[in-house]
């Protein structure tokens, strides 16, 4: 997959001042525009669970009502008979575990997300999705296809130098053997659905397909864990047969091993970087330093996961500061300093988040990994984000050499 020089920023819906589609989703299309940017990069469009995490969504499928602009708008029969049709797969599944009304939900999400994305489109925007790579315990995918999970262990992290006892997700580990004598089915579809939405995807913790962590069910953390190999390749081709090139980007942050790597390039699925991971004095070779950017990796100024620039500028060391102004950060002029930074890589796609264009610090960050409430709560004010930022954003991406066209 080539992608051209370009950039975009990250905001999920829920960060919107509305918090939903509607006239705050279409403004910030223009600003976007206004701004030179392309992308336009979301969180999963799932219905979240009690924390308000889109990465344990009820469904891997279905969208959040939540979203709509106009939750009673009328839904026809003949248009819940074509969506039932179309989304066979899974729609009866969602219906089962949603209750009366979800398909008709669904059809709004649909006619409303089109017309956005159409919205988009015609100012040159396209959008960014995102796949977490595992499904909500006891949610419709696991309810609805229940052969296809292992029982017994649970998805996690092992731990490393943030997590003395690792990461204890809770998530249900795929039975692969299972999925393989289906053909990857739900996988298939499950891809189909997310490029029905989005022009490109994240797929979240990729390196889960080469090898996972598997906790037991009843293990007190995480450190009880161990590895289990992964399919490999085989999803990703089954998948490929069915919907032709899959325009993903692969999430390979952390220690990733060679064989990840080596899939990624396989697959020929860009990964990433991280601007603030790449000015530790004690990793002088790794893959986030700005010379060590390469093609085929998006650079990031920040994620959902970590802080944002100016609270990771505020907690940095001295060493990762001279780091940085040394590669040619201004602190006195940061944000946007360290963005200027971001889009003068090789990378062929930069990304920022809203924050960070704001130059906002921690307050501002969306998740605190391995911290169930608290997080997904960060909103943009209406007129937060000015003509005076989209004038200094596009700026920096014409100088870089990043604007669509």
């Amino acid at each position: 997959m080539k992608l051209p020089r370009t950039s975009g920023v990250q905001l999920h819906l829920t960060s919107l001042p509305e918090g939903r589609l509607g006239p705050g989703a279409r403004a910030w299309i223009d600003w976007l525009a206004e701004a030179g940017q392309t992308w336009w990069q979301i969180l999963p469009l799932g219905p979240p669970d009690r924390h308000r995490s889109p990465y344990k969504a009820h469904s891997a499928f279905a969208a959040w009502s939540g979203f709509l602009e106009d939750p009673e708008a009328p839904v026809a029969p003949e248009e819940e008979d074509a969506f039932r049709e179309r989304h066979a797969y899974w729609v009866q599944g969602w219906e089962a575990y949603a209750g009366a009304g979800a398909v008709a939900a669904q059809v709004r999400f649909d006619r409303e997300w089109a017309a956005l994305r159409a919205y988009g489109a015609q100012r040159g925007v396209r959008l960014i999705g995102d796949v977490p790579i595992y499904v909500a315990p006891d949610g419709a995918d696991h309810r609805t296809w229940p052969g296809l999970f292992q029982s017994g262990a649970v998805a996690g992290a092992p731990p490393d130098a943030f997590t003395e006892k690792g990461q204890h997700w809770g998530n249900p580990l795929y039975d692969w053997p299972a999925m393989r004598r289906d053909g990857y089915r739900w996988w298939v579809e499950r891809l189909r659905r997310t490029f029905d939405l989005v022009d490109l995807t994240r797929i979240d913790h990729f390196r889960g397909f080469v090898s996972y962590w598997a906790v037991p069910e009843d293990a007190p953390d995480a450190s009880y864990g161990s590895w289990r190999r992964g399919p490999g390749r085989a999803v990703f081709s089954a998948a490929e047969d069915a919907l032709g090139e899959l325009q993903v980007i692969a999430e390979d942050l952390g220690v990733i091993t060679p064989p990840v790597t080596a899939l990624r390039r396989q697959l020929g699925f860009p990964g990433m970087v991280v601007l603030q991971f790449g000015f530790d004095p004690n990793d002088p070779h790794g893959p986030h330093r700005p010379e060590n950017h390469t093609a085929d990796k998006l650079v990031y100024t920040s994620t959902h996961d970590t802080d944002t620039v100016m609270g990771w500028w505020g907690d940095a060391s001295e060493a990762q500061r001279e780091g940085a102004i040394a590669a040619g950060v201004d602190p006195e002029d940061l944000p946007w300093s360290f963005l200027e930074l971001a889009w003068s890589s090789v990378s062929p796609v930069a990304m920022t988040a809203a924050q960070d264009v704001l130059g906002l610090g921690s307050e501002g960050r969306m998740n605190l990994p391995g911290r169930a409430g608290g997080s997904w709560r960060w909103r943009l004010q209406e007129g937060q984000l000015t003509r005076e930022h989209a004038r200094r954003l596009r700026e920096i991406t014409a100088d870089a050499g990043r604007l669509p066209g």
